[in-house]
């Protein structure tokens, strides 16, 4: 059902048509060393796609506020909820 496999963008396409055209080129000639340059940019635009990692800051954050939560559900089927319960709940940034 899910194959992992992502459809080639643009940039995918390009960087494997520079690779092609680096395999045409002998080895330190003026061609391949422009086409060498060209794909460190085409992988540098390819990392620069990617998404940012989750700081893990905020991670700790959200992990806490979800506790805290699940503590104040946990309470409250023991004991009456007051309106101050939810004032212990860190706001985001």
């Amino acid at each position: 059902m899910f194959t992992g496999d992502k459809p080639e963008t643009q940039l995918d396409t390009a960087i494997n048509k520079a690779y092609r055209d680096l395999d045409s080129h002998p080895v330190g000639t003026e061609k391949y060393v422009q086409t060498l340059d060209a794909i460190v940019k085409l992988h540098k635009m390819k990392e620069d796609e990617k998404p940012s990692e989750v700081d893990k800051n905020t991670a700790l954050i959200v992990g806490a506020n979800i506790l805290g939560i699940l503590l104040i559900i946990r309470h409250e089927h023991v004991n009456v909820i007051t309106s101050r319960a939810m004032s212990t709940l860190i706001k985001p940034k």
